[in-house]
């Protein structure tokens, strides 16, 4: 059986995110928290290339769906975890072998252990999926939408890092983001609506997602995007899912 070379495209997205991710595991083992966080929002915007060239190929295939879900759970589960413990040992000062480390170690797993069952049930119900919507929240919004770009600000800003309780700040994040992935709230997919408002927002954004990421710039507005979008799409999946039984 021929392999048609169209399918080449998106899973190369995929190997260099997937390899992307370990290296910024890598990196954050070296010590270079900045760059490794930077390295997991260049593999959400391969991420979001990968299922796009897929589309537009025509290339979709239970490989691509698989090998992809591999990889998101590399990038965007185990990366971010050990990003966020190291940046709790570095700039919010846990200290090895307190409870706050424990504490600390509990919730990036249960991050990543939460990232691989929301994969495991995405592959499982893409037969039948709710057209424009996810089942709980992606993944790559929770690893590289908020985890990496959060890290990103508290790096920038050192002084956030002193005037906020870190310790008790980063288990929660990670705890919380844990729950909305495996939760049954209604998410948005990026793509098209019927609202002009929502299409252009999307249009004027994504570009510059892409800028800040590229260009290793303005992590602020990537956070505050990534929160933004993760409010709005649990809120918009809320008035949906209420029209619908309506």
């Amino acid at each position: 059986m021929k392999y048609p070379l169209r399918y080449t495209v998106p899973n190369a997205f995929t190997a260099l995110s997937l390899l992307l991710g370990i290296a910024s595991i890598v990196t954050t083992q070296t010590g270079n928290l900045e760059l490794a966080a930077w390295i997991i929002v260049w593999c959400g915007l391969l991420d979001v290339m990968d299922g796009l060239s897929a589309r537009l190929l025509k290339a979709t295939s239970d490989f691509g769906a698989e090998f992809d879900s591999m990889a998101d759970l590399v990038s965007f589960g185990v990366a971010p975890a050990i990003l966020v413990l190291n940046l709790g040992t570095t700039a919010a000062g846990i200290e090895l072998g307190t409870n706050n480390y424990w504490l600390m170690l509990v919730a990036v797993s249960v991050f990543a252990l939460a990232g691989a069952m929301r994969l495991a049930r995405f592959n499982l119900t893409t037969e039948t999926p709710v057209k424009g919507w996810f089942t709980g929240v992606p993944i790559t919004a929770a690893g590289g939408g908020l985890t990496a770009s959060m890290v990103l600000v508290v790096l920038a800003h050192p002084e956030l890092a002193d005037s906020l309780p870190l310790n008790i700040y980063l288990p929660v994040l990670m705890f919380v983001l844990a729950i909305a992935m495996i939760s049954r709230v209604r998410f948005p997919k990026l793509g098209m609506r019927n609202s002009r408002v929502i299409n252009v927002f999307q249009i004027v954004n994504v570009p510059l997602i892409y800028y800040c990421g590229i260009t290793r710039s303005y992590p602020e507005y990537l956070f505050g995007i990534g929160l933004f979008l993760l409010i709005a799409g649990i809120i918009a999946g809320r008035i949906s899912r209420g029209a619908e039984a309506a």
